[in-house]
């Protein structure tokens, strides 16, 4: 797996477009990491007006962006980090099985008693700490997710506004109770720079 670098403090629309770009003639496996300022990004088969709260985010200058890929809509700030893998592989099922399967065992390296679930979620503890999705290109695979490190979950409540058949789907009263942040679980782990070095040291054997 080779690491892609991109610049920083790009928008995730931005993030999004590089996906796509570095998917049309790709070779190998790529990874590379991310940041955004606050967002909320739905999936391709969500409504926007059921699932952000608009006013919430005009108000406080969250972007809104909706991206390719299926699955739920979430929350990211500088305090998540968002991991982006890209695969020649066009098994879409098993290369994002396989991505998932990475992150949750360098999680596993790091103490934290990470698993997979059905929903394309990795857990700590029961409650979420990573959310991820794909979608299939006649050529690629695009995989992308989330890392709740110290994710501002006072806005993610607000900004965000899943029905109440998910919550209890989830058996949950709201969306803050299914998620939690890991930093306070690392404490050798000195900010989300370094976590995300030690991600992508594991994940692309460097």
């Amino acid at each position: 797996m080779k690491l892609v670098t991109l610049p920083t403090g790009q928008s995730l629309a931005w993030y999004l477009e590089q996906e796509l770009h570095l998917a049309q003639d790709v070779k190998e496996e790529l990874l590379f990491c991310w940041r955004v300022k606050p967002t909320v990004i739905y999936g391709r088969h969500q409504q926007r007006e059921a699932e952000v709260n608009e006013v919430y985010c005009r108000e406080h200058g969250i972007d809104v962006v909706q991206r390719k890929s299926g699955g739920g809509c979430v929350y990211a700030d500088e305090g998540n980090l968002m991991i982006s893998f890209i695969s020649p592989d066009t098994h879409s099922e098993e290369v994002f099985n396989r991505f998932i399967g990475q992150v949750a065992d360098v999680l596993r390296l790091l103490g934290l008693p990470a698993v997979t679930t059905a929903h394309n979620d990795i857990l700590v503890n029961g409650r979420k700490v990573s959310g991820n999705a794909c979608y299939a290109l006649p050529n690629a695979t695009i995989v992308h997710g989330t890392m709740l490190y110290d994710v501002n979950f006072d806005a993610l409540e607000q900004a965000i506004t899943p029905g109440e058949a998910k919550l209890q789907k989830h058996a949950v009263q709201s969306v803050r109770q299914r998620v939690t942040n890991i930093r306070p679980m690392l404490p050798d782990i000195h900010g989300i720079e370094e976590l995300e070095q030690f991600i992508i040291k594991r994940m692309t054997n460097g």
